[in-house]
């Protein structure tokens, strides 16, 4: 029964990711046809492309920099557990 039941879990998760997936690219759909006959188009976009990348890079060197002092932290041994609980 027990398998069952896990079974069940991963089907009911893996179709709830399924349905968020499906709804989020039908409004992702919508917004890009609807956007075209908003204010200039997708021509009044390009102005905003390099504050788009900007952002974007300014996020990945953030990402890249936190990945980077876990990894160092947990090779030099500042991960390891204090041994508070012998006191």
């Amino acid at each position: 029964m027990r398998k069952h039941a896990r079974s069940f879990g991963v089907l009911s998760a893996g179709l709830a990711a399924f349905a968020g997936l499906a709804a989020f690219a039908a409004y992702a759909g919508w917004a890009f046809f609807e956007g075209s006959k908003v204010g200039a188009g997708w021509a009044g976009l390009f102005s905003a492309w390099p504050f788009l990348l900007a952002g974007v890079l300014t996020v990945a060197v953030v990402i890249v920099l936190f990945v980077r002092l876990a990894f160092y932290s947990e090779r030099h041994g500042y991960d390891e557990r204090a041994d508070l609980d012998k006191r």
